[in-house]
């Protein structure tokens, strides 16, 4: 009993010390602009009067939700004391939902915990319902107060507090207190790591290397620029089709979440069909990139690369793909080949790529002027937006997985991150230069320029009907960065005439990360790539497995014939360094 003792003083004085540590590290933070930490007046006004509207013309209806949520909150309070006044220590029924957030036997047991849970659940249905049944306001309105209503339930899970949850309770117990001691030092690294701001590690970041566990398709950069490394991977087959293929990633992340593992490596699977394959590996930006904008992304990034990958194969034309935000500016470099008369694009490929932006899906709330005016005057003072803020916006469309859920397993159950390569690309983000973010906010996000044919850029008037070379667009079901509804209508308004649209089941990124061997994932087809996207997938036919081999099947017959296979780092381009390069190894925080 004594050593026990011992051992929780021991762990409440570690406490301390880390306690010091911490609010030195929460000092460090940079002042941010305040209209990033959430939504203007001007959303509570309209949300306030609109309440205040419902109250004044339809006072019966708000009474009636309020004498629901009383009755269900005084009739579950008065079971549970029906249980207690019988001596039976126990909960009352509980035919709640099941959530992942309560899988602890105690939630439905102890009559404690189940209290909390039930009343929280009551709770927030009640929030929900009011939020979601207020009229008076337009439906972008509506969207972001639902989001932050959401945010606000979230927030209020007894999950996230140690008093009110079971889990880091008994490992408190359990752990004589050392559980809350290395929760505080995970919390304390996490936050000495973002520079006073929080936002949970996903991942061990000890267990990764790149170039040495995870983004290791051999290959060597061909050329570099200030924009980028291009990488030209090493060949798996003897011959290769005459075309090459480009693939452009987004910079918002590294360009290795596509040779994460060898086993499900779309670049290594690529490379071993028979295909010269290039990659693009962008730049993380400074403070010195504050005016680097689209027109730079393209003139330096896309068209070199482009040139390079024709010079060093002798091909007049090339395959290009764009994933995610690479696949907008695909669009846009496309429309802009097509002013110049440039046929260098053979065929392009989109990943769960947004070209029509006319609505913006759950980054609605993110969109309206209030949180885009606060990261201009953001990247006006800074040069660049921190990657942090995509990491958090990202985060928080997800908020139980991607914050709460890890937050609660890091800081109260004391547990390490785990050792996952996909949460560890997650977490290795990068910034993005200041007249970028800019312009793809308001020209293409709220402007819609592209779609309605009206984006100027480098003396162009740019359209995505321009966009005339055949098409393959890849969607995801579930995706909730660009949602395949989304996806679809951009790819009806390109011009051209040769289309194939693919939905692959799951999200962002496991939809598109999909290897055949997992057979894992299934996809959608429907040739007639026209009309609504509900009248699309209800006459698409359904295949159980991954799509790569199909889009393989769309792109051979676009790829020419076969010639020697291509190694890396001839042709008058010298290898400038094996991959994965130096650029994906620049740090956003450093």
């Amino acid at each position: 009993m004594g050593e026990n003792l011992d051992r929780l003083n021991a762990n409440l004085e570690r406490i301390e010390e880390l306690s010091q540590r911490l609010v030195a590290a929460l000092s460090t933070r940079p002042v941010s602009d305040a209209g990033l930490e959430g939504p203007g007046p001007d959303l509570y006004m309209k949300a306030g009067m609109a309440y205040l509207n419902e109250m004044m013309t339809n006072p019966a209806k708000l009474m009636e939700s309020q004498v629901e949520y009383w009755g269900k909150t005084l009739t579950h309070f008065m079971q549970a004391q029906q249980e207690l006044a019988k001596g039976n220590f126990a909960a009352p029924e509980d035919t709640t939902p099941d959530d992942k957030r309560f899988q602890n036997p105690m939630w439905k047991s102890h009559p404690y915990f189940n209290f909390i849970k039930q009343q929280y659940l009551i709770s927030a249905k009640a929030i929900q319902e009011a939020v979601d049944d207020l009229d008076g306001l337009d439906s972008r309105d509506r969207h972001r107060v639902q989001f932050f209503a959401r945010q606000m339930i979230d927030l209020m899970s007894p999950t996230n507090y140690l008093a009110t949850n079971p889990d880091a309770l008994e490992r408190a117990v359990e752990t004589q207190g050392e559980s809350l001691v290395h929760g505080m030092e995970n919390l304390v690294r996490d936050i000495e790591a973002n520079k006073g701001a929080l936002l949970p590690t996903l991942s061990d970041p000890e267990a990764f290397r790149i170039g040495g566990n995870i983004a290791t398709a051999p290959g060597e950069v061909v050329f570099r620029n200030e924009m980028m490394e291009l990488i030209q991977f090493a060949p798996s087959t003897e011959t290769v089709h005459k075309t090459p293929i480009v693939i452009f990633p987004p910079w918002i992340n590294k360009f290795y979440i596509l040779d994460l593992k060898a086993q499900n490596s779309l670049i290594r699977w690529i490379v071993d069909q028979g295909y010269t394959l290039f990659v693009v590996s962008w730049k993380n930006p400074d403070q010195s990139y504050a005016d680097t904008g689209l027109e730079d992304y393209i003139e330096k990034g896309y068209l070199e690369a482009i040139r390079v990958a024709k010079e060093i194969t002798g091909e007049k034309q090339l395959n290009a793909i764009g994933y995610c935000i690479a696949g907008t500016t695909l669009a846009l470099t496309l429309s802009l080949l097509k002013k110049r008369k440039d046929r260098s694009i053979k065929s392009a490929t989109f990943f769960t790529a947004l070209t029509d932006f006319s609505d913006q899906g759950e980054f609605t709330p993110f969109l309206d002027d209030d949180f885009v005016d606060a990261i201009e005057r953001q990247v006006a003072e800074d040069g660049i937006l921190n990657s942090y803020f995509m990491s958090r916006t990202f985060s928080f469309l997800r908020a139980n997985d991607l914050v709460y859920g890890p937050a609660v397993r890091s800081y109260m159950m004391g547990e390490a991150p785990p050792a996952f390569d996909l949460l560890y690309w997650n977490g290795d983000g990068a910034n993005l230069p200041g007249k970028m973010v800019v312009q793809y906010l308001r020209g293409l996000c709220q402007g819609n320029r592209l779609a309605e044919g009206t984006f100027e850029l480098m003396g162009e008037t740019l359209s995505l009907s321009d966009v005339t070379v055949p098409v393959c667009a890849v969607a995801c079901e579930t995706d909730h960065i660009a949602a395949w509804k989304d996806s679809f209508r951009g790819v009806t308004m390109m011009g051209a005439e040769d289309k194939t649209f693919i939905l692959s089941e799951s999200g962002h990124i496991a939809g598109i990360v999909n290897p055949p061997t997992k057979k894992k994932y299934g996809h959608y087809t429907n040739p007639e790539v026209s009309g609504t996207p509900e009248e699309w997938l209800g006459a698409a036919e359904y295949t159980e497995g991954s799509w790569w081999p199909r889009w393989e099947r769309w792109i051979k017959p676009r790829s020419g014939a076969q010639v020697p296979a291509r190694i890396p780092g001839k042709a008058g381009y010298p290898s400038l360094a094996p991959a994965p390069g130096t650029y994906v190894l620049e740090k956003a925080n450093a």
